[in-house]
């Protein structure tokens, strides 16, 4: 569960002092007034967890201003979190401001947030970038230690009666990880940051796909939400069993083998790709 700059901000200051700067979050609090966790009970839950499980504790915060990054950073670490996912979007709405001065917003939150504690950080962001490679391997040099694709956003929707604007928010399709191979195997090889695949993994035939493109880890929502956390383990069997079918003993013997080299112009293979696919059509 990511935690919102808004109920950071509530907590601190009250919640509509900071409500104009992120509406979607405004919104979703105005939703569900009283999230599950607030940023102090947050903290306590990391501390918790880490008292229970063997797996590494990942926290994560939505925000958009430097200060909320750079404060909370520092609380989950010292609480005991084995890294932080930085879970960065904002929508451009200024037509005056162009996308490097978007873009500089993200490697100044990573640059903050680096300079304050020591654990590993993640940067989760959504696809709308001017050219994702040059931005992910600016953020790569800028020494993120992995990036995380894509994130699902909530999406604008229209009252055809009430004439008002709403959000919406569906589950994602398996159909969606299409979108999400092409760029994982672009970036493999390009980027020394691990990779951390998400939105539209349902099968574990998926998460096999998205190993062999390049990513270093996976991320499940919407599949666990639809089918229960058992998904997990049969999932974990599935992979095992393709391994030992084809003789694989670590998914390092085959992550990134159906990944772009970085030799071959990427854009004239996926031109020839898309070729080939029209004619078998025609």
């Amino acid at each position: 569960k990511s935690m919102f700059e808004e109920v950071l901000a509530r907590e601190d200051y009250g919640l509509y002092e900071s409500a104009p700067y992120h509406p979607e979050a405004h919104d979703y609090l105005n939703a569900e007034i009283q999230l599950q966790y607030g940023p102090n009970d947050y903290c306590y839950l990391i501390a918790g967890m880490k008292k229970k499980v063997d797996i590494p504790v990942i926290a994560s915060i939505n925000s958009i201003s430097a200060k909320w990054w750079a404060e909370f950073a520092v609380k989950v670490e010292n609480a005991g979190a084995d890294a932080l996912e930085l879970n960065v979007f904002s929508v451009p709405t200024d037509p005056k401001k162009n996308s490097a001065e978007l873009e500089k917003m993200y490697f100044d939150i990573l640059e903050t947030v680096k300079s304050r504690v020591k654990i590993p950080i993640a940067m989760k962001i959504g696809r709308n970038f001017t050219s994702l490679p040059h931005f992910v391997s600016q953020l790569d040099k800028k020494d993120l230690d992995a990036i995380v694709m894509f994130n699902r956003f909530t999406e604008p929707d229209i009252d055809i009666h009430n004439l008002k604007m709403k959000t919406t928010f569906s589950f994602s399709s398996k159909e969606e990880i299409n979108t999400l191979l092409r760029w994982v195997a672009l970036l493999y090889g390009n980027i020394s940051c691990d990779i951390s695949a998400t939105t539209g993994i349902h099968t574990s035939e998926g998460i096999i796909k998205l190993l062999l493109a390049g990513t270093s880890t996976v991320q499940l929502a919407s599949a666990l939400y639809k089918n229960g956390l058992g998904l997990i383990g049969e999932m974990l069997n599935d992979i095992e069993a393709w391994m030992r079918t084809y003789n694989l003993e670590t998914i390092e013997d085959f992550k990134g083998r159906v990944g772009f080299a970085p030799e071959y112009d990427p854009e004239v293979y996926l031109r020839a790709q898309f070729m080939e696919k029209i004619r078998g059509i025609e």
